[in-house]
């Protein structure tokens, strides 16, 4: 499985997530491609499909919440890289990945940047259309 995401959530996520998928299905693999855009979470990864990834890809340039996938092998690049060097970043992805572990941040401190983050991503969805 794969998370794709970047600051405007336009361009960049839904191109990474393509070349992701289209490098995928060149090695004959199965993959689900998370994009996490400026309308928010877009083709979800469940938990069961979380339980049988054997690898979790994200590619992003902000951070992104991933808490879901603790205790998953994980390989993290940016949108650039996964989208200039998909078949690198993939071979990358295999070798280099580590098991997930999330930072025990406190609830409160994590609901306080997502209250912040929202209007900042309002404020650049708005960028992105003019």
């Amino acid at each position: 499985v794969a998370v794709t995401a970047c600051p405007t959530g336009v361009a960049h996520t839904f191109m990474a997530a393509e070349a992701i998928e289209t490098e995928a299905k060149k090695r004959g693999w199965w993959v689900k491609v998370e994009t996490r855009g400026s309308v928010g979470a877009g083709n979800a990864i469940t938990p069961e499909e979380v339980a049988e990834a054997d690898l979790v890809i994200v590619a992003a340039d902000i951070e992104v919440d991933l808490a879901k996938f603790a205790g998953k092998p994980m390989y993290r690049t940016t949108t650039g890289l996964a989208l200039k060097k998909t078949a690198q970043e993939l071979d990358k992805a295999v070798a280099e990945a580590k098991p997930y572990q999330p930072s025990g941040k406190p609830q409160a401190a994590a609901e306080g940047k997502k209250e912040s983050a929202g209007a900042y991503r309002h404020l650049l969805t708005g960028v992105s259309y003019m």
